[in-house]
């Protein structure tokens, strides 16, 4: 960044309003995972009013923009990673621009980190002869999708090349961390995330005579509660892990039992020998507890986000440019991980760099993310704009 550093604050204060509108234009029109093909097109129309160089690709609704595009070779380049994609949830707020969409909802925040994105690119444009070295803006879709993503696309297509990235950086909001201050943390941040589907086939039949057949409500019921050892005895209790099932359906109504039910449930973890491990285990525990209850199970396991490890100087030099935004007490280190998933992630595998958390709480409790009430306020965009441009100053700094 310049060499006499700006007040990152008072600019992204004097972008507010312009952030604020491009912030209520998305939340108005949120789309789902790999359908963000309207919120592309307000991107790129977002960018292009400030003058920034815009690339996309067939069949791909992501969004890479590239400012100081000359500066290459001559400092480090930085990329910044904004979140595109809403949820399908119905969104309660009662906010002037509500969602227009019926069923789906910015109930993440995507719409703070896309906005504030923006906010930072346009007064990076401002300042692009000044730049130290490149900086590309990563509009990535399908954070929200659980499996591939979209960084994984993203990266296949070759958005930390050509200029070539040194460090990468991006943010969430968190609404456990008060307005104003913002989290980060050293190695493990965020966990591993990779879900399970199995099929329990039992005997359908008259609820009155269950001995006539195997019970797959009954065997289904034990398999919830029989994985939980998985976890309380299995491996390290240092080591975290989570095994959850947040599906359970089967049988049409009270006097029948049904011949299949069917679970859903996720795993998350940190150490990829642990992800390895809980993996196994889980599939041996349900075949055996199935095999006891006389019924069958058919499993699919499917691997999800990596975990999510900050580089130490990466996070350390972030830290600093912080405390030096903020105030050393809202530059907070948090001592515990997160065990949310982040494709992120993927960014993180391939450059240093780090991820932080961006409070958007208020003085009462702040409705949950995902929930249809979440509602951070604009102010948010302030510090979520400044905490981009601290980074990424933060970032080339020490790469020089």
């Amino acid at each position: 960044m310049p060499e006499r550093r700006p007040s990152w604050l008072r600019e992204a204060k004097q972008s507010l309003r312009w952030m604020a509108r491009w912030r209520h234009e998305l939340h108005r029109h949120p789309e789902l995972s790999n359908d963000e093909h309207e919120t592309q097109k307000t991107i790129v129309r977002a960018l292009e009013s400030i003058g920034v160089r815009t690339i996309r690709y067939p069949g791909f609704t992501g969004v890479l923009g590239v400012i100081g595009e000359d500066r290459a070779g001559l400092g480090p380049c930085v990329a910044l990673r904004a979140d595109m994609d809403g949820l399908p949830v119905t969104e309660e707020t009662g906010l002037a621009f509500r969602s227009e969409v019926p069923g789906r909802m910015h109930a993440c925040g995507h719409d703070v980190h896309m906005a504030s994105l923006l906010g930072a690119a346009a007064i990076l444009e401002r300042q692009r002869n000044r730049l130290p070295g490149p900086v590309k803006l990563i509009f990535q879709p399908a954070e929200e999708e659980g499996e591939r993503g979209g960084a994984l696309p993203f990266l296949e297509r070759g958005c930390l090349e050509d200029p070539h990235v040194d460090y990468v950086f991006g943010q969430h909001v968190e609404p456990s961390l008060p307005l104003g201050s913002v989290g980060y943390r050293s190695g493990a941040l965020m966990a591993a995330a990779d879900a399970f589907f199995v099929r329990v086939r039992g005997t359908a039949g008259h609820a009155a005579y269950p001995h006539r057949g195997p019970d797959a409500v009954l065997s289904a019921a034990e398999i919830v509660c029989g994985l939980q050892p998985i976890v309380s005895r299995l491996r390290d209790p240092v080591d975290p892990v989570v095994v959850s099932v947040g599906s359970i359906h089967g049988g049409t109504r009270h006097n029948v039992l049904p011949g299949e039910v069917r679970l859903e449930g996720t795993v998350r973890t940190f150490k990829p020998a642990t992800r390895t491990l809980v993996e196994r285990a889980l599939r041996s525990r349900l075949r055996h507890l199935a095999r006891a209850a006389g019924t069958r199970v058919t499993i699919d396991y499917r691997p999800g986000y990596p975990a999510l490890w900050t580089d130490p100087a990466a996070t350390d030099a972030v830290a600093s440019a912080l405390a030096r935004l903020l105030g050393r007490d809202r530059a907070i280190a948090l001592a515990e991980p997160f065990m949310g998933a982040e494709d992120f992630s993927r960014y993180l595998e391939q450059r240093p760099g780090t991820f932080v958390f961006l409070g958007v709480g208020g003085p009462t409790r702040t409705a949950s993310l995902h929930s249809g009430t979440f509602a951070p306020p604009d102010e948010a965009l302030v510090y979520g704009a400044a905490t981009l441009l601290a980074g990424a100053e933060g970032l080339q700094r020490l790469a020089r």
